[in-house]
């Protein structure tokens, strides 16, 4: 038998990089209200900075972590600060959920990740049905003349070597394989695809203890061929490099 998708061993890929500015240190004192965080800098003195992580952060909001913010001028944001990554033993991990979108962009427009490569046409944020949004659509493939939907799910909450997500209920995740799941049943080609935004792990799996309704989600995904893969990528404070795929189990 052909190995599924989501059962694909690492693999190493060729580089794509997403560069990053965040040169503001300091040590988280507290996450709160979602999107805010308190820092204390390196001089001492305490800044509000935006948390643009809507998740629990579980294992990766601890007091007293080393953290990096990026700096924007625009006049009119409130906050001037975002906080980008936590240091987690030997490794950044990347908090800001963006990020796995734009490094997920540029492998595409790369072709760099095996499975997606050699399209000449890539969709960002198309529809995808009522209510519904996918982060890619991919289509003017010389093999393939399905259109392909890809959804992009940052990982960032690991136990051991493996990456866990959500790390909180999320009905809009279980929404999205609903979705993809359907683009199957219509005859397209659709991917769920996790960028673990840390370099650490070696595999990735639904983290069913939290969220047990959207890994049976996932499940049923899978078993109507939506294709569940994963790839890995190294924080550092001027850049998130895409590293390797990792399997998926499910």
């Amino acid at each position: 038998m052909a190995a599924q998708p989501h059962r694909r061993s690492a693999r190493e890929l060729k580089t794509a990089s997403v560069p990053l500015k965040a040169d503001l240190c300091g040590r988280l004192i507290r996450r709160y209200k979602r999107f805010l965080a308190d820092v204390e800098l390196t001089s001492g003195k305490i800044i509000t900075v935006h948390c643009p992580n809507p998740g629990s952060m579980r294992g990766t909001n601890r007091p007293g972590s080393l953290v990096r913010c990026s700096t924007s001028d625009n006049p009119k944001r409130k906050l001037k600060h975002t906080l980008e990554m936590i240091r987690v033993g030997r490794i950044w991990v990347g908090l800001h959920t963006l990020r796995a979108n734009q490094i997920a962009a540029r492998a595409l427009a790369l072709g760099v990740i095996p499975s997606l490569e050699g399209y000449s046409h890539i969709e960002p944020e198309v529809v995808a049905g009522a209510g519904s949004r996918l982060d890619f659509r991919l289509t003017d493939h010389p093999k393939d003349p399905r259109p392909t939907w890809v959804e992009v799910k940052s990982v960032t909450m690991s136990q051991g070597t493996t990456g866990l997500f959500p790390d909180s209920v999320s009905k809009r995740a279980k929404r999205h394989l609903e979705t993809l799941a359907q683009k199957v049943s219509d005859g397209d080609r659709a991917i769920l695809l996790y960028v673990v935004q840390r370099a650490d792990c070696v595999t990735v799996k639904a983290a069913h203890e939290i969220d047990p309704a959207y890994a049976e989600a996932l499940k049923n995904a899978a078993s109507l061929g939506v294709e569940i893969q994963a790839v890995s990528a190294r924080v550092r404070s001027t850049e998130i490099r895409l590293e390797k795929t990792l399997p998926v189990v499910v």
